[in-house]
């Protein structure tokens, strides 16, 4: 019931018109249906869209015409009939798409016994020789004995679908073919399926209603490509568990607050294998930097403040907004003080003239900024400072010689709280990323890295015990008895380049 569109419309130019096609759209009675067609030029990709009935002048050649011919009912969904013709235009052409020959999209699956409704079916015919055939497609979306698709056996075609049943468990079945078949659709059995298991956890985000999902993302792009399924709207801390066709998948959490949609994240996609179980968490404590450092550019000293405080399990994350205070000092000198937000700027760049080689400190103080909502009680990774010192020559155009510190307490519960008085393992993982192609990125060896611990919100701070463990290093923090835990790390190089990294309130106490 819902028609798709092209994500894009090729910029190759149109030639100059020397026909003309119409397409008549008629309903599963047979009568006439006004729908919008999407008609694609089958050598260049050039996208046209017109309404059913109309004539749409085009240069000869060979197109696609495709639609989703949805017919409302007095009750329920009503029906959705996807199809495409590929037909030739020269001089005056017409075609018709006439959803009495389409046939039932029919996705079956061995479903445990807390599945008692039929499949919710998403659908799309697709341009199959594109290098994108997603992006040239229209499809509809209804309950399986409501959608259906016109047979077509071109080699210009591709048909794909996403079957979602839910009970306990969400279940999500996905194929793709190239034409249209006379069949439309396919049978799995749970035994072939791929589980991921989603932990969804309490805190650090600033809002708590989490919608999490899984999008198909194959490695070759088809008529699949990202078709989705929902597996759980609730609020955290939850988990779900989704069983799902073999294969790649990107897991995504959008997140939403009183006032509507905050942000989200994309994990790294994830091939997923027939009996296997992933694990995806979303939310897990310490957010903290997970991006940007230091560079020295152009004879200037440059900073990217954006995903400052993000989801470190999460590629991309959008929800974190902070505002900052960045200074850099040459010696006990304010070289420049600027204060930023990522709220509403895609590049809050801050960029600092530098006139000689010296040591130069560049310090970062952010916290969560999000105007118009509430921010849940109790917040955790409520502030993160950065302290890095390097030597700077305006000269030389490099990434600086500093770390981002990643925190992972284990044995946290889903509200990323530890028991009282208990200890508790971090694993600390300092991290170097290149910034760009434009800026040399040298490796940098960490010499010694320190951790220390506060309860009092940084007031006072104790040194725990570290052990150096492969890349990372665990330290063992003994817990208070209530409130919440800040922690502190250094990492230092063998030329006395420093990086000191604090988040406050890592996680809670039980």
């Amino acid at each position: 019931m819902t028609s798709l569109v092209p994500l894009f419309v090729s910029a190759v130019p149109a030639q100059a018109a020397t026909g003309s096609l119409t397409v008549t759209t008629l309903g599963r009675g047979g009568g006439k249906v006004g729908e919008t067609v999407t008609v694609i030029a089958v050598s260049s990709g050039e996208t046209h869209t017109v309404a059913s009935g109309k004539k749409l002048a085009l240069s000869k050649g060979r197109y696609i015409a495709m639609t989703d011919i949805y017919e409302s009912a007095k009750t329920g969904l009503g029906t959705d009939t996807i199809g495409a013709q590929v037909v030739s235009v020269s001089g005056t052409t017409s075609v018709t798409l006439d959803a009495r020959k389409g046939k039932p999209v029919k996705v079956s699956l061995n479903t445990p016994a807390d599945v008692t409704d039929p499949p919710e079916i998403s659908a799309q015919v697709c341009a199959a020789k594109t290098d994108m055939p997603s992006a040239f497609s229209t499809g509809g979306w209804n309950i399986e004995g409501s959608l259906y698709a016109i047979p077509n056996s071109s080699k210009e075609l591709q048909f794909g679908y996403l079957a979602h049943w839910t009970g306990k468990d969400t279940y999500l079945a996905s194929g793709n073919t190239t034409g249209i078949p006379a069949k439309p659709g396919g049978s799995f059995k749970l035994s072939s399926l791929a589980k991921v298991h989603f932990a969804v956890r309490g805190g650090p985000e600033i809002a708590t209603q989490h919608d999490v999902a899984l999008q198909r993302l194959p490695s070759v792009s088809d008529c699949t490509t990202d078709l989705l399924g929902d597996v759980r709207d609730d609020q955290a801390p939850y988990s779900a568990n989704a069983y799902v066709t073999p294969g790649r998948w990107q897991p995504r959490d959008d997140i939403f607050a009183d006032n509507g949609d905050v942000g989200g994240g994309f994990p790294a996609a994830r091939t997923l294998h027939a009996g296997k179980t992933v694990n995806q968490y979303f939310g897990r404590a310490v957010f903290g930097p997970v991006d940007y450092l230091p560079t020295v550019y152009q004879k200037s000293v440059t900073f990217l403040a954006s995903n400052l405080i993000a989801d470190s399990d999460v590629a991309y994350n959008t929800g974190g907004t902070t505002k900052e205070t960045v200074v850099l000092h040459k010696g006990s000198k304010v070289v420049k003080k600027q204060t930023l937000t990522d709220w509403g700027n895609s590049d809050p760049e801050f960029s600092a003239r530098i006139h000689s080689a010296a040591w130069y400190s560049l310090s970062v103080d952010a916290h969560h900024y999000r105007p118009g909502i509430t921010f849940p009680a109790g917040m955790l990774s409520s502030r993160v400072t950065i302290n890095w010192r390097f030597k700077a020559d305006p000269a030389k155009q490099v990434v600086a010689p500093a770390f981002l510190s990643r925190f992972l307490p284990a044995g946290l519960n889903s509200h990323n709280q530890a028991a009282p008085s208990s200890t508790t393992t971090v694993t600390v993982t300092p991290k170097r990323s290149a910034q760009g192609p434009d800026v040399k990125f040298a490796k940098v060896a960490v010499k010694s890295l320190k951790v220390w611990a506060s309860s009092d919100g940084g007031k006072t701070w104790h040194a725990v015990t570290v052990k150096h463990s492969g890349t990372n290093w665990l330290a063992t923090v003994h817990n208070p008895a209530s409130g919440a835990v800040t922690l502190r790390s250094q990492v230092m190089d063998a030329q006395g380049d420093s990086s000191v990294e604090t988040v406050y309130r890592a996680y809670a106490i039980s």
